[in-house]
């Protein structure tokens, strides 16, 4: 007999439990004071303890690399520090205060700070050359460790770095290749469920195969990178490596999933399976993507592997969707990405055939359940993986290692100053107050708490999250003064909008527009020709062209109309303003292709002028509301009152370079 629903979760749940506090007694709480990590994490804790002066520090750590003299390293450090003001602890504090002034001490100092950078970078990053990556893996491997080389530097702004970063691609497959396969061979890491797998394993960036990563131009975008991609993935299955994709900001998602798809749907590459790409489940759309994913991968016929990971661009995301004011694309709750891990855990290990399942994660609990959920499975052992960084969490991968699961490092690879921006990564992951690594083993939460559901966590987070009360506003009210979001070009639709709004204004080229005066039309014989800068063959409209008497025209209409429009309310004034804003809104896509068409602008900056021209109805609408409330001064034995009166009639003349603004 079957067991119910509940019953089923809850023996999950038991047993996810179960796992957890087995790895736990087997990791214990970190490192031991004998090993490197364990004085780098004590380092860390007391000179970036302080939230404001870890995020000084990041940095400096950050720009170090281009601070080319003493005096400039020294200076910046100060500077730095300077705006943390008291929060410097005295691990820190203490030797920069005894660090003497003059060359010697600057020299010092600079020495002492690089010294530091470049030991925190090792930690985390593998080399720099063929050789020193080899050497790295080959101490992973004595350690029963899988890799996989992560080429560092992935913002590519020049086609020149674009070809150098494939041909480091290129090189590290054939350097890496040849010795590791002479390498004695580890059942653990050499093999899973079918045979034999590859012992070289690439992760590569696809924004970093051109410098214009886009997904307005996708196509162009497509070609470009196909082109530096195919050779890679050619070499890669002739030397018997594995190429992993990994993904990047949300904006990129979508297209490189396409990009991705399409070049394992052409028939060199169709039949191949020695490749896999990330899902991040701080994405709401993470579960859709995998299912996507797994229609694909039947219909291909050969499955790929799916890294699972919960997201490294958090930060980024939520900051860039408030700043630009789009909906914020990730869970905001750490519980709720956590849950989502689960969910597609799950689901991974439910479609194993076609997604092999490869679990990027130093979270016990994340990685407990899905242990549990192979289990449930029957999932065999050898039929996914389990992944880390390089220099995190060695003692989960030595657990793991312990239990007979194969684990793989996410091995970064690169020169120091594309490395600086991952350490910097790394360095916030490790000390974030959310951090799964922080919390077990610097601040040594209870297992208890470590081990707690998600979605119990969420239950309870609902149940205790104060309800903010939001008084409705009275109608007359408006709502405070916000941008204009410009348009996600990243969304599919927005794209298919523009595209439409583009063929359809196309209809009215070349009718003849007349000029308004006073509501009415007025023709004239001179006429102006609106041609396409972009082909000037094109014929927009024929325009008609004003003289003084139509000037004259307009200026006495506008000064008949005055004495009415300044009585008028300002309330009244600023709903008509208000109305030309909602229509813009609703012909948004149609003024951007007409600036396209008219202007040459690009997509993006039609629709910030489009944006723009929103702005100022919405905003100028508020502030008449504003200054038309009379402002009373008054003093003993005088009552003054202050407000504002039309001027009359005015003349504005818009810049050229926002047409429509």
């Amino acid at each position: 007999m079957e067991p119910n629903r509940d019953e089923s979760a809850e023996a999950l749940e038991g047993r996810t439990r179960k796992i957890g506090e087995e790895l736990f007694a087997t990791i214990g709480r970190g490192p031991n004071i004998g090993e490197r990590a364990w004085w780098d994490d004590r380092l860390m804790g007391l000179t970036m303890g302080e939230e404001t002066v870890k995020v000084q520090l990041f940095r400096f750590i950050d720009a170090l690399p281009s601070l080319v003299s003493s005096e400039s390293v020294r200076r910046h450090l100060d500077e730095y520090l300077d705006e943390a003001e008291g929060a410097v602890p005295l691990a820190l504090a203490i030797p920069l205060s005894l660090a003497p002034k003059g060359a010697f001490g600057t020299r010092a100092l600079a020495l002492a700070a690089r010294s530091a950078s470049t030991r925190m970078a090792k930690r985390f990053i593998a080399g720099s050359t063929p050789s020193e990556a080899f050497q790295t893996v080959l101490k992973l491997r004595q350690k029963r460790l899988g890799f996989t080389a992560d080429l560092l530097g992935e913002a590519i702004i020049a086609e020149s770095e674009a070809d150098a970063y494939q041909q480091t691609c290129l090189e590290l497959l054939r350097g890496l290749s040849g010795p590791l396969n002479a390498e004695p061979e580890i059942p653990q890491i050499d093999r899973d469920d079918h045979g034999p797998i590859p012992r070289v394993n690439l992760s590569l960036k696809l924004t970093s195969l051109t410098a214009r990563f886009d997904p307005i131009h996708a196509e162009t975008t497509e070609a470009r990178v196909l082109d530096r991609l195919r050779p890679i993935l050619r070499t890669a299955r002739e030397l018997g490596a594995f190429v992993n994709v990994d993904m990047e900001q949300y904006a990129f998602k979508d297209l490189t999933y396409h990009i991705f798809k399409t070049v394992l749907s052409e028939p060199e590459f169709r039949d191949w399976s020695n490749v896999g790409i990330v899902c991040q489940a701080y994405l709401p759309e993470a579960f859709d993507d995998l299912n996507r994913l797994a229609t694909w991968a039947l219909q291909r016929g050969t499955p790929i592997s799916i890294r699972l990971v919960k997201g490294a661009y958090w930060d980024y995301e939520v900051l860039h969707a408030k700043q630009v004011g789009w909906p914020v694309p990730v869970f905001v709750e750490k519980w709720a990405t956590d849950a989502n891990y689960e969910r597609c855990a799950r689901f991974l290990m439910e479609n194993h055939d076609r997604l092999r399942p490869a679990l990027g994660s130093h979270n016990i609990r994340s990685l407990a359940r899905a242990l549990a959920l192979a289990e449930r499975f029957q999932v065999p052992k050898d039929a996914f993986e389990v992944q880390m960084l390089h220099g995190m969490g060695d003692s989960i991968a030595r657990a793991f290692v312990e239990r007979g699961f194969r684990v793989r490092v996410y091995t970064p690879y690169g020169a120091m100053l594309p490395g600086m921006a991952y350490l910097v990564r790394r360095l916030l992951e490790n000390t974030s107050n959310e951090s799964f690594l922080k919390a077990g083993f610097s601040e040594r939460a209870p297992i208890e708490t470590l081990l707690k559901n998600p979605e119990e966590i969420g239950a309870m987070w609902g149940r205790n999250r104060s309800k903010t009360v939001r008084e409705s506003l009275k109608n007359e009210q408006l709502p405070p003064f916000r941008n204009e979001p410009p348009t996600d070009f990243s969304q599919g639709e927005n794209r298919e909008k523009t595209r439409s709004a583009l063929q359809s204004v196309r209809e009215f080229f070349g009718k003849d527009v007349p000029l308004v005066i006073n509501g009415e039309n007025v023709s004239t014989s001179e006429i102006i020709e609106s041609r396409d800068p972009g082909d000037v063959n094109t014929l927009l409209a024929r325009v008609s062209s004003a003289g003084v008497e139509h000037a004259e025209r307009a200026v006495k209409a506008a000064r008949e109309a005055f004495e009415g429009w300044s009585k008028t309310s300002a309330r009244e004034r600023a709903k008509i303003i208000l109305r030309a804003a909602a229509l813009m809104r609703e012909r948004r896509f149609e003024l951007i292709a007409w600036e396209v068409f008219e202007c040459a602008k690009p997509w993006r900056e039609a629709d910030g002028d489009v944006a723009e021209a929103i702005d100022f109805c919405e905003f100028y609408a508020r502030e008449m509301i504003r200054l038309s409330e009379t402002k009373h001064r008054d003093v003993p034995g005088e009552s003054n009152a202050i407000e504002h009166l039309a001027r009359g009639v005015a003349v504005v003349i818009p810049p050229w370079n926002f047409p429509l603004a």
